[in-house]
């Protein structure tokens, strides 16, 4: 692909030279600057979302304030689109476009531009990530198909989206996270933060529901990961789940000890000077017993 220097795709760079995408606003449509730009109307039947939009999720909220405010108002910024056969397709505001849909309008501003694939995928990438419009995992599979289709480096899209090599290289790890774990982040369960903490964890699938079971903070996945790095692995039995740690003699005799006290099953997981004491309870009688005990009650 013919590139002009500095990294830019010759699309994206022409765009930024005529028009100035600015982000829209929950209760108003902003205005694009026209200068230079020819800014014509096409029937919205004959516009078509970009299959390959880097952006899957759309906040139905939002959509609906900028549905409200289409109405009222029209679609003031136009919608960047390319001829795709006897058809436009969407480069920039699908966003717009579904408000416009919702709203009823028949005709939108447009502004055509023939675009390739690389460029096409360029401008989308970048303006959803100006707008704040991507989760993490989103913007990081865009990075990934701008490197695996169209030869990108990670110096060119630092360049290209004016974000540090470093966090494009964060962001592209979290692709080796299983899919689980990446849900939960494109659900807004875990934030990056979370994610990154478990990169190289193992099992980390089941970490990420203790992170959101016990709602960690970054720093406390973090500890969590490096302890679950540090300890040795567990044997497994033929069933294939995790084999319990042997326990030595001494700790075998605390918890019958304990478990006599208190009348319950008594279970001690011990990590060197580290461990957990797990209290086993069947009914509503027992827990109330139990809180009574340790709170020093008589009965």
């Amino acid at each position: 692909m013919d590139k002009k220097k500095g990294g830019l795709g010759r699309g994206l760079s022409a765009l930024l030279d005529e028009i100035k995408l600015t982000p829209d606003s929950a209760s108003a449509e902003t205005t694009a600057t026209s200068a230079g730009v020819a800014v014509q109307t096409l029937p919205i039947a004959s516009i078509r979302p970009n299959p390959r939009q880097p952006r899957r999720r759309f906040d139905e909220t939002a959509l609906a304030e900028l549905t409200a405010s289409v109405r009222e108002r029209g679609l003031i910024q136009p919608i960047l689109v390319r001829p795709k056969g006897d058809a436009y397709e969407i480069v920039a505001g699908e966003r717009r476009w579904r408000a416009a849909q919702a709203a009823q309008l028949h005709e939108v501003p447009v502004v055509v531009r023939a675009l390739d694939d690389s460029a096409t995928f360029e401008i989308a990438l970048v303006e959803n990530i100006q707008r704040a419009d991507l989760n993490p995992i989103e913007e990081a599979e865009g990075y990934r198909r701008l490197i695996d289709e169209y030869g990108h480096t990670q110096e060119e899209l630092g360049r290209l989206t004016a974000k540090s090599r470093s966090h494009i290289a964060n962001l592209l790890r979290l692709l080796d996270l299983p899919e689980a774990v990446r849900s939960h982040v494109v659900e807004g369960r875990m934030t990056m933060g979370h994610a990154r903490a478990l990169v190289s964890a193992p099992d980390a699938a089941a970490l990420a529901i203790q992170v959101i079971e016990r709602g960690l903070s970054v720093r406390q996945t973090e500890a969590l990961a490096a302890d679950t790095r540090a300890a040795p692995p567990r044997t497994r039995n033929r069933s294939g789940t995790p084999a319990p740690d042997p326990k030595d003699s001494d700790t075998l005799a605390l918890e019958r000890s304990l478990s006599e006290t208190l009348g319950l099953p008594i279970t001690i997981d011990a990590d060197g000077i580290r461990g957990r004491v797990q209290i086993a309870y069947t009914d509503l009688d027992q827990l109330d017993m139990l809180c009574q005990r340790l709170m020093g009650e008589r009965f």
